[in-house]
């Protein structure tokens, strides 16, 4: 339909109260709105400049058709409206985030009903006692329900058609948990209706009345001296008055009526439920949800109202809000408390709903250091002039004093953070003397080949500690490879942070406060740091092990073997022969213990 075929839709559109539907090209619900007066409503949205809500153009831009309803009053467009929003759940309607995922408690619609939990409501004309906020509540009030009534567990239908086949023989026999097999006549139908009677209060909050049942019933057993019978109504009892003793108890002259309350805070609405039975708090609820089109606070809770009460199949009559709907609805009086028991109540579930609220935005919060982090890796990769996300980075940097003891690290980030149990150390093999250019080409081949045979994922980046110089040679190593295409590679030098790239000779200069070269920097710390600590621990070893080998007939490999026993020059001063002969054989043992008793004796 055109947009002139549409304007006089509009214009012969009633002036009275009543519900509109938008259509797409795909003849497909995607807006449901109630109004007073029908064509002011609709055509104003064809009228007014929706620059300011971006989303309110676009949707009127998608209207092909427009559909409408008359209803008598407003209220009634209310309830035809939220109906229609569930039935259809447009796009572009308020949704609340609720009850599809919570759990109920299901009264089948059969003879000898089952009870049972399930998170799929359907409508069947059983009755759903819910929504719980966890399975946990719902399988404490089964076990409850339970303890105090025998039921049904076998998921058969009783119809004629399988009790004449037989296919509750297995009832006959053994009587599965606590049933008392229904299906072959072994208890009658009133006998288990009257239980089940008994569970839908108790499910409801309404244990009083089947408190005061159980009283007569204990008293005209304890009458007819059926002590036995009599004394399991009291266990019954006993376990009802204690379950009733967990709720939360407000004023017992308050008795059948909804509580309801609004927060909203940081784009967020919560919108939580009470349900108070005799005084007591015997269902709560809390769901979200968020403005499409600038609706009042008004209009949300009233939706919210509607689909709450419905999904917990509510029948009270009086409604705590927080601020006046601006509607009247057939059957419900609201009601905004200023103080005393009900305001206690209403500070209640606000109380409820800012928790929940406070929640949602602290799992909000932890969900923000990993789209930090991402956004970090997005800005090194265009720092960087990279084609992917450096999530998996290696940065190598060398370490000798004077050509002793040469070694080399390898330190690794994953996501812009150190993990470290994949740092590696590496001692130099294959250079001798002082020639950092051939160490780093060593290593760098040494690391990538072991990758390759282990099939390992390769990194993002390569980064090493230096300049133009480690760069080549690094490029060196991985051109012994088939990776000198694969691997982004560069080199930071000390002097001036400059950031080389392979195989261009100019370098690039990041700004101080940039945060890829803070991470760059960061990083080649990082490999310095565990460079220098793997260096001096070699180095100790190393002056160790000369101090040994400077006793005569004492060698190299006698000095590892001794300090790979006793770890240090220190323990190995204080042995006797016979403790350092376990471990080098006596003819040392004697030189080794000789020269430190002689050592011992020219420092007194």
């Amino acid at each position: 339909m055109e947009r002139n075929q549409l304007k006089d839709v509009i214009r012969v559109l009633p002036d009275s109260s009543g519900v509109y539907q938008f259509l797409d090209v795909e003849d497909k619900i995607i807006y449901v709105g109630k109004a007073k007066n029908l064509k002011a409503r609709v055509s104003s949205y064809f009228q007014k400049d929706h620059s300011v809500s971006n989303k309110l153009r676009v949707m009127v831009d998608k209207v092909t058709q427009i559909r409408h309803l008359v209803t008598s009053t407003e209220s009634d467009a209310l309830l035809l409206e939220n109906n229609l929003i569930k039935k259809y759940q447009p796009r572009y309607n308020i949704l609340l985030k609720d009850d599809k995922s919570f759990p109920f408690i299901c009264v089948k619609r059969e003879p000898f009903p089952r009870v049972f939990a399930t998170r799929n409501p359907i409508e069947d004309g059983s009755q759903y006692f819910g929504p719980y906020t966890s399975m946990v509540m719902v399988r404490t009030l089964l076990e409850l329900v339970r303890q105090l009534y025998p039921l049904r567990n076998c998921k058969l239908s009783l119809t004629q058609e399988n009790i004449a086949k037989g296919k509750f023989k297995v009832c006959l026999e053994y009587h599965l948990g606590n049933c008392m097999a229904p299906c072959v006549r072994l208890q009658e139908e009133s006998s288990y209706d009257q239980n089940i009677h008994h569970i839908k209060n108790i499910l409801r909050g309404n244990t009083n009345s089947v408190l005061d049942y159980l009283r007569i019933q204990m008293q005209q057993k304890a009458d007819k001296l059926m002590y036995e019978e009599a004394q399991s109504l009291k266990e019954k009892s006993d376990i009802l008055r204690k379950f009733q003793a967990k709720s939360a108890i407000v004023n017992v002259s308050l008795n059948n009526m909804d509580v309801f309350s609004f927060v909203e805070k940081e784009n967020r609405i919560a919108i939580n439920f009470l349900h108070v039975v005799n005084g007591a708090v015997v269902k709560t609820h809390t769901v979200e949800t968020k403005r499409v089109f600038n609706e009042s606070r008004e209009e949300i809770l009233l939706h919210a109202i509607l689909n709450v009460r419905k999904t917990a199949s509510s029948e009270s009559k009086e409604v705590i809000v927080p601020f006046d709907p601006g509607i009247h609805i057939a059957g419900i009086r609201f009601f905004v408390p200023r103080k005393g028991d009900k305001k206690t109540l209403a500070d209640l579930s606000e109380r409820n709903a800012k928790y929940f609220l406070l929640e949602k935005i602290k799992m909000a919060e932890l969900k923000k250091p990993e789209e930090k982090r991402q956004a970090v890796l997005r800005t090194m990769m265009q720092d960087l002039r990279l084609k992917d996300l450096p999530g998996h980075i290696e940065c190598f940097d060398n370490s000798n004093i004077q050509g002793n003891n040469p070694v080399a690290s390898c330190v690794v980030f994953i996501d812009a953070k150190p993990a470290k149990k994949e740092y590696r150390h590496y001692n130099i093999k294959t250079v001798q003397g002082i020639d950092d250019f051939s160490s780093m080409e060593e290593v760098i081949y040494r690391r990538y080949k072991r990758m390759l045979e282990e099939k390992k994922e390769m990194p993002d980046l390569i980064i090493v500690d230096g300049g133009k110089g480690q760069l080549t040679s690094a490029l060196k190593g991985l051109s012994k490879l088939p990776l000198r295409q694969k691997i982004p590679l560069i080199g930071i030098a000390k002097r001036l942070e400059e950031i080389f790239f392979p195989e261009d000779p100019v370098p690039i200069y990041l700004n101080k406060n940039s945060i890829t070269l803070n991470i760059i920097q960061q990083i080649r710390n990082e490999a310095h740091r565990f460079a220098i600590r793997f260096h001096r621990q070699k180095r100790s070893q190393w002056f160790t092990r000369t101090e040994l080998q400077s006793i005569p007939g004492i060698g190299e490999k006698t000095a590892l073997r001794l300090l790979s026993h006793f770890k240090s020059v220190r323990e190995i001063s204080k042995l006797n022969q016979q403790q350092l002969a376990g471990v080098i054989g006596p003819s040392k043992a004697i030189l080794v213990e000789t020269f430190f008793r002689n050592r011992e004796r020219g420092n007194d």
